[in-house]
């Protein structure tokens, strides 16, 4: 067969309008992607993480196939399997014999790495093409990075330097042009209106939450749900409530209903918790971002559309925009500026192992426990319960934050490397001495008790 390059498409890269499938030719070359026991197991992913990534991935390959794209493709059960993405992608080059490999840039270090170097004992070429799903290259960011602190040599010791999300942010807002008037000031008089985004529920609880929309498996999901049951057993959390967009399509009509029905209410009550809960305002379209079903710009564009047709406060517009514009794209900035030392960080000197009742949810505490049950159940929380509960009393306990950043990577649906690591190291561990935070994200019992019942 006559193979120019494998392109190969990651679990978290179903995007066919990335850059790396607009630079391939379907003529020529060959598209690899590979399920493989190591992604759910070194490190730990639950039942409804795996069974996420695994069906968006059958269904993007099938798509592919469709246009014509020739497909290698490894299933989880494939008795030829060799269980990990770097003996998928030895198998791919000793069955085609390519003149180069072609990779997107991946969200984890680690499987880079991997890769580069099976490339290496092969004598294969490899290119790897930056990643356009992001408003802002790495490029961008090491040069804002550089104006905030100076330089940063490659090997640089600790302690790294402070960087703020504030500062990153208005850069974002400037140079997209995003919510400013004709004189090039924030839209409404302020950068940011998270003081007016902290309401609670009060007694009564929250009013009538609009339902949700969710996405019923389909054949091929319900293939992997058994799949997943059967072949990864011991995985934790379970399968009951799947409900997650898989397709582009599923993804973009997820984005219409939040928009629609939660949007105006996301910016009062973003921060408020109440029991059994682990949605309420909130998107969840984090998950179908990250493995590019749906892209920040898709996001931005439909935020404003409905901020400009009077669907939206703009309290709510800016909060969430911040979380798109700003959080994400600085969480990813951090990542590939420190990566893989920031992982062994822990600036607190915090030893202790994570308490078993983490898988389990049996904890005393009620809002402890809560924010467990619900994380542990459906494979999403929202972020005050992951850092204000979950991280917070990893914290005061003493965890070692790597065990912190294998737990918060397991369980949660929108788990990848890039963005569960600064979120944990920095950001809810302070295990990065105050790169991302100026200091320990501690919240007292009384904020927590008059944010939720």
């Amino acid at each position: 067969m006559n193979v120019d390059q494998l392109v190969v498409v990651l679990g978290d890269q179903l995007d066919p309008t990335s850059r790396l499938m607009r630079e391939a030719d379907r003529r020529r070359d060959v598209l690899v992607m590979a399920e493989v026991a190591e992604e759910s197991l070194a490190p730990l992913s639950s039942k409804a993480r795996t069974a996420f990534f695994l069906s968006a991935m059958r269904h993007f390959a099938r798509e592919r196939r469709g246009e014509g794209w020739r497909v290698h493709y490894s299933a989880l059960d494939d008795p030829t399997s060799r269980g990990t993405l770097a003996g998928a992608l030895e198998a791919a080059i000793e069955a085609f014999g390519p003149r180069r490999i072609v990779l997107l840039r991946p969200g984890d270090w680690r499987v880079l790495s991997a890769l580069t170097a099976v490339a290496a004992r092969h004598g294969c070429g490899m290119r790897v093409v930056e990643d356009d799903h992001f408003l802002t290259d790495l490029s961008t960011f090491a040069e804002w990075r550089e104006r905030e602190a100076g330089p940063v040599p490659e090997l640089a010791p600790e302690p790294w330097p402070s960087l703020r999300l504030e500062r990153f942010y208005r850069f974002q807002r400037r140079r997209l042009g995003l919510l400013l008037d004709e004189r090039g000031r924030p839209v409404g008089g302020r950068w940011n209106f998270d003081a007016a985004n902290r309401r609670s529920f009060g007694r009564g609880g929250p009013p009538p939450v609009p339902v949700r929309r969710g996405e019923t498996p389909d054949a091929t999901t319900r293939a992997v749900m058994r799949l997943v049951q059967k072949a990864l057993a011991d995985l934790p959390g379970g399968l009951e409530h799947f409900d997650w967009p898989v397709t582009r399509t599923a993804a973009l009509a997820m984005l219409d209903d939040f928009v629609e029905h939660r949007l105006d209410g996301f910016g009062p009550w973003q921060d408020a918790l109440w029991p059994g809960s682990s949605t309420l305002w909130h998107s969840r379209l984090s998950a179908a971002l990250n493995v590019k079903l749906l892209s920040p710009q898709d996001v931005v564009a439909r935020v404003l559309r409905a901020w400009n047709e009077g669907q939206a406060r703009l309290e709510s517009v800016e909060g969430f925009l911040r979380q798109i514009v700003g959080w994400r794209e600085f969480v990813r900035g951090i990542y590939w500026s420190f990566a893989p030392r920031y992982h062994a960080a822990n600036a607190l000197g915090a030893r202790n192992a994570l308490p078993q009742w983490f898988w389990t949810g049996d904890v005393e505490a009620r809002c402890l426990r809560d924010a467990l049950s619900v994380s542990l159940t459906t494979g999403y929380a929202h972020h005050i319960q992951r850092l204000m509960v979950i991280g917070l009393a990893a914290m005061l306990l003493g965890v070692d934050p790597r065990e912190v950043q294998r737990w918060f990577l397991a369980v949660y649906v929108d788990a990848v490397d890039w963005v569960e690591t600064p979120n944990v190291v920095g950001l809810s561990q302070y295990a990065d001495g105050g790169v991302v935070a100026s200091k320990p994200y501690v919240a007292s019992g009384r904020y927590v008790a008059r944010m939720s019942s």
